[in-house]
Parts: C-alpha cells; structure tokens; sequence
C-alpha cells in the first residue's frame, strides 16, 4: 500500500493506476456525477476533480475494460464487516 492509499477513503474514493490505464475515458463518460474528467495529455490517465462528490455507485469501475486499472475506495463505515458463521455460535 502506497503513501498515497493510506488517506482517508472520503479523500480518494476513486483510484486510478497511471501505469494501467489505457486512457480510453470510457470511465469519464460512465460516471454520473461528473467526478471524473479527461486528461490534457491525449491518451492520458483521466483526472479525479471532485473526489468528494462521488456517489460510490462503481459505474467507472464496471466501465473500465482493464482489470485493476480504476479502485473504488468505500468510507469505512460502509464497508461490511464479514464474521465467520463459526464464530457466531
């Protein structure tokens, strides 16, 4: 996990990997809120402008057709918490 990763998730819901990136923006045009915008650069990694204003619906995820190349960060408190049924006996 990078420097970078370990902000909160509010501050950096949407990841994306510079390296993986096709720079298609297919994820620019999936997202609703339109969070994400493309790069200056032609064939570059799209920008995040508003992180805080994502609805965390994976849309951009879904979109993307390289595996890992975008990461949809949920706040801590809506990420689930899964226990063992062994455990709850």
């Amino acid at each position: 996990m990078s420097a970078n990763e370990r902000e909160m998730p509010a501050a950096r819901a949407i990841l994306i990997d510079e390296e993986k990136c096709i720079g298609c923006n297919r994820c620019v045009e999936a997202c609703q809120v339109d969070l994400i915008v493309p790069s200056r650069e032609k064939g570059g990694a799209p920008v995040v402008q508003y992180p805080d204003e994502c609805w965390y619906c994976g849309s951009c995820v879904v979109e993307c057709p390289v595996a890992g190349a975008i990461r949809l960060r949920h706040p801590l408190m809506n990420r689930p918490r899964w226990i063992p049924k062994e455990r709850l006996g």
